[in-house]
């Protein structure tokens, strides 16, 4: 009896481990990217994308084996101001009719000093560029912060001065 109850033991522990670190979805209800970009260079436009999709899989002991590929939904953008929302989702900006999402793909994960480093493309407005994110993992949550110049990837050249080169994104991916 010992015995069978070692062996069910086990067994459930090699389940969990596996539910714990395979292969996961992101939770699209919890999960969304932030950002902040100067305005007219003294007021700074805060936002967010939501509708992100994508699978994950990741075993904090072992970031060798990670992968990731990520997108968010380009139409989702929202600065709280429906306007300039619109405005956003047009050709000179996201071109959402075009591209609609935005999208990033691991290619290698490393532990730092504080945290993580992902390193992948990162895909928008049709143009893929490498990036590493720093990041953290705890509680199912990922959180990572990066910068960006719009213009590498072509989004609102028409912005001129109104529009500051860096964005700044925080991103919070759940997963279930």
């Amino acid at each position: 009896m010992i015995m069978v109850k070692n062996i069910l033991t086990g067994l459930l522990l090699l389940l969990v481990s596996v539910v714990a670190y395979g292969q996961r979805s992101v939770d699209i209800d919890e999960s969304k990217v932030s950002f902040e970009v100067s305005n007219m260079k003294f007021n700074t436009v805060e936002g967010t994308f939501t509708g992100m999709k994508g699978t994950i899989e990741f075993d904090p002991t072992d970031l060798s084996n990670a992968k990731m590929n990520v997108c968010r939904d380009a139409n989702s953008v929202d600065t709280d101001n429906k306007k300039r929302d619109e405005h956003l989702r047009k050709e000179d900006f996201f071109d959402v009719a075009n591209y609609p999402a935005i999208c990033f793909a691991l290619t290698s994960a490393e532990k730092s000093t504080t945290g993580s480093t992902a390193t992948g493309t990162l895909t928008m407005h049709g143009i893929t560029k490498e990036v590493s994110i720093p990041f953290t993992f705890s509680d199912n949550t990922f959180r990572g912060t990066l910068s960006i110049d719009r213009m590498d990837y072509e989004v609102g050249a028409s912005g001129g001065f109104m529009v500051g080169r860096t964005v700044e994104m925080e991103s919070v991916c759940v997963v279930r």
